[in-house]
């Protein structure tokens, strides 16, 4: 494979071919000549009575039967959270937070089951399930011997397993290979005393993998020295496995290989490189997990694009000339490596493909995920081509995992169908999540974030009918809709002229626990009051509308309220005026003046037709008033409506002569 990819040519000793079969094609004239035989004998033999079979059942028959009857709930909450409906969340946030304290307790239950099995020792189950019994955790053998490592390492006490090889060492007493190898396992496998790493190096290296793909200029310029250890690392200089290794009296391929695998995992790349280069000098061959390791670890190895795929050819020859041959996880960590080579990973990811076939070895789904990110990553959006390809190659399979990667293709490749803003790409996607145990790479953060990228290309691309089945068969079912889901559904229901789904949609809003976003707030009172309605969608309006006004009202100590706006304001002061309900109206108009806002010429407008249907001229003389203390120029026209259009007592006719118009004050001062 390296040599093919390096320009040269691969030898295939091992490819498999299938045989001619000749033999059947005789078989088949055969049994086709009895055939004939039969049908022509068959017209003067008496007729026969064929008894039928016994019909022989499958044990999973009925079960199976059952199952396939079995149909999703949309108006139900996911499956985990439904053995307790007090706590079924009501959004996302919810959602996760339930999820992780359910996991939590689990662990925490795994943990006072495995540390504490002498609280667990009588069997009350009948019959007894040893599976189902705690294991037991605690040493048997006692005093300081080998067996007594090995058992140490065999339970995963790490600090323990490192005390009890060290008194070995002090008494004298040789370790054999085996055993200090095992050890060496132990110890690169959890780093070293089971340290934890936060996940800073985890975002550096998504950071670098976005900017990387943009232009090989913004690659960064710092080389990593050699025994230079990145930010955040966990392997320590000299720690337990160093020293275990350095003082072991022989080592053997193993020895190197486990070395270099937890270099590799815990942040050491330049010391793994370096132990691979002793493992070579000491005429050692890696096996094929080491050289995935390094294969994976080559960007953070060099920093040019072009230097990554050398080093990465360097690793493959070398396989090659080893006789190691390559797996599946070695050409997804090959491709996860060209992500970060730019163009030249988009240049030679195709040629790995070919080779994958080549050799027979069938893709998962994280070999898919690598190829489009190579190919979709940093901006870049090509023809919809190799998503075709990939989907063709998934839609029909159903997936078992090989790759921890493997969970991340069905969402990252939504992301594409998103950008491309291709529905049918979409769709082709989820029928292909859906395809037998595909779903299963979905968990809960997954699930989430890809129905919501799935729904946000339905508002996008497709009918609101369309729209609004898909937003009731997968809410709250599969998915708790975000805020910028919600934002999309309003704008698809703007677009489409159908603003009679907004009532509803604030019931949803409620429950979501976004009665208090004012980005969402002011969209839906945006569409809610820009048009005149039928007066039985206005009265709906109007309840919401009343429904967002105590959501700006304090409602207790813990809960601060939201900050009216000047929009915000004219919207519900219109929504009220045109269901008719001047006095809630009013309270918003006199709010104007308290936050130190200017109301517009048609909220002024609707008010005063609103107190004109419910004849209310003190209403409208009191709009006149606030019109002139703001100062506005409308408000000579309002009191010349108000003269003509309401039947004025002497004394509200003298009240609005009182008041002095804002146009005639601002032309006296000047």
């Amino acid at each position: 494979m390296a040599a093919r990819l390096a320009g040269g040519g691969w030898r295939r000793a091992l490819l498999l071919r299938r045989p001619c079969c000749l033999a059947g094609g005789r078989r088949c004239s055969s049994s086709s000549a009895a055939l004939g035989k039969t049908v022509a004998t068959s017209e003067v033999a008496p007729e026969e009575i064929v008894l039928p079979r016994k019909k022989t059942w499958d044990k999973l028959a009925v079960l199976q039967t059952l199952a396939s009857t079995v149909r999703r709930d949309p108006t139900a909450a996911h499956y985990m959270f439904q053995d307790d409906p007090f706590l079924m969340p009501r959004n996302t946030a919810s959602s996760r937070l339930f999820a992780l304290s359910k996991e939590s307790g689990r662990n925490a239950a795994r943990y006072i089951i495995q540390h504490f099995p002498q609280y667990f020792d009588k069997t009350f189950a009948e019959p007894n399930v040893p599976c189902l019994m705690p294991e037991t955790r605690t040493p048997q053998i006692e005093g300081v011997s080998e067996e007594a490592l090995k058992e140490h390492i065999c339970l995963r006490r790490v600090k323990e397993s490192v005390d009890l090889f060290d008194q070995l060492v002090q008494a004298g007493t040789p370790v054999s290979l085996e055993t200090t190898n095992s050890l060496l396992d132990l110890l690169c496998f959890y780093g070293d005393g089971e340290s934890t790493l936060g996940k800073e190096e985890e975002e550096k290296e998504d950071s670098e993998e976005a900017e990387g793909n943009a232009s090989e200029q913004k690659a960064p310029k710092r080389q990593l020295q050699r025994g230079s250890q990145p930010a955040g690392t966990r392997w320590r200089e000299n720690n337990s496995a160093e020293r275990i290794f350095k003082i072991m009296p022989e080592r053997n391929a193993h020895s190197y290989c486990t070395m270099i695998r937890g270099m590799v995992k815990h942040g050491a790349p330049a010391k793994a490189y370096d132990m691979y280069m002793d493992l070579l000098n000491e005429r050692h061959k890696a096996d094929v997990h080491t050289f995935n390791a390094l294969i994976a670890a080559v960007p953070r190895l060099k920093d040019r694009f072009l230097e990554r795929w050398e080093l990465a050819k360097v690793f493959l020859n070398h396989m090659v000339q080893q006789g190691v041959q390559p797996n599946l996880l070695t050409f997804n960590a090959l491709l996860k490596t060209l992500r970060r080579c730019g163009g030249v990973g988009r240049s030679m990811s195709l040629l790995v493909i070919k080779e994958m076939e080549a050799l027979d070895i069938e893709p998962s789904l994280a070999t898919y995920d690598h190829l489009l990110a190579v190919f979709y990553r940093g901006g870049q959006l090509p023809s919809s081509g190799i998503i075709c390809e990939v989907l063709d190659d998934v839609e029909h399979r159903s997936f078992a995992a090989q790759d921890p990667d493997d969970a991340n293709f069905f969402t990252n490749a939504m992301q594409v169908c998103c950008e491309l803003k291709d529905i049918k790409l979409a769709y082709r996607l989820n029928k292909a999540m859906e395809k037998g145990d595909n779903w299963r790479f979905l968990d809960m953060d997954r699930l989430n974030t890809y129905w919501s990228k799935f729904f946000s290309l339905l508002c996008m691309m497709e009918q609101i009918d369309v729209v609004l089945q898909w937003y009731k068969e997968m809410s709250p079912s599969l998915f708790y809709p975000s805020a910028k889901n919600i934002l999309d559904l309003l704008q698809a229901l703007d677009a489409a002229n159908h603003l009679d789904m907004l009532p509803s949609v604030w019931e949803d809003m409620k429950q979501l626990g976004f009665s208090r976003r004012p980005e969402l707030l002011d969209e839906l009172l945006s569409l809610m009051s820009r048009d005149q309605h039928p007066q039985e969608i206005q009265l709906a309006f109007a309840t919401c509308a009343e429904d967002i006004r105590a959501a700006h009202e304090p409602a207790g100590r813990d809960q601060a309220p939201l900050q009216w706006t000047g929009s915000s304001l004219g919207h519900v002061a219109l929504l009220f005026s045109r269901a008719g309900r001047t006095q809630d109206a009013w309270s918003m108009m006199e709010r104007f003046q308290q936050i130190n806002r200017i109301p517009s010429e048609q909220v002024m407008d609707e008010f005063l037709t609103c107190a004109k249907q419910s004849n209310s001229p003190d209403e409208a003389v009191k709009l006149v008033k606030l019109a002139a203390s703001l100062g506005l120029p409308s408000s000579h026209r309002l009191k010349s409506r108000t003269k003509k259009e309401f039947e004025l007592s002497e004394e509200q006719r003298e009240a609005l002569e009182s008041i002095t118009d804002g146009d005639s004050s601002d032309s006296d001062q000047e």
